[in-house]
């Protein structure tokens, strides 16, 4: 069972190192990769193979921390900008409602300063007819004259209707 597992052992290790060439051959085919190995950079690591490794390693191995600090950024963000609608609505809130208490307030006072207005009104139009009033007999309006002519009409038992 041994040397059957062998032979095809091997043919999944050339298909795997086929596969493998294939992968490279494409990779040195890109022309992005071409562009970046003729710059300076790409020459110094083609000539330093192990400093080329030594970046490599490092580019992979931090992918992770690098990855979870923009996690860490972006959450914070977002939870900024969450607190900060919170806290403005908050404060808006929090406002509207002051705002609506002292609108309250003012028209509880408007309406007592407006109905103190008007009593202090009728009230001082009323002493100042009492206190200034013109004497019946200097006043000569269509009510006097009534009542002038009345007092001065003499008093006839003959023309009065409720006696039979």
């Amino acid at each position: 069972m041994a040397k059957e597992d062998i032979p095809s052992a091997s043919k999944d290790l050339q298909e795997l190192q086929r596969n493998l060439s294939l992968l490279i051959e494409s990779v040195q085919n890109n022309s992005k990769v071409v562009a970046f190995m003729k710059s300076p950079v790409g020459q110094y690591l083609d000539r330093h193979p192990f400093a080329a490794l030594t970046l490599l390693v490092f580019v992979v191995m931090s992918a992770v921390p690098v990855g979870f600090f923009l996690l860490l950024v972006v959450f914070t963000s977002l939870a900024a900008l969450v607190g900060v609608m919170l806290l403005e609505g908050l404060v808006i809130s929090v406002g509207g409602v002051a705002l609506l208490c002292v609108l309250c307030v003012l028209v509880f006072v408007s309406l007592s300063v407006s109905g103190t207005i008007i009593v202090s009104y009728v009230a001082m139009s009323s002493l100042i007819n009492y206190w200034f009033s013109p004497s019946p007999a200097l006043y000569r309006g269509p009510r006097a004259d009534h009542l002038l002519s009345s007092r001065n009409r003499p008093q006839n038992p003959s023309s009065d209707t409720s006696r039979p």
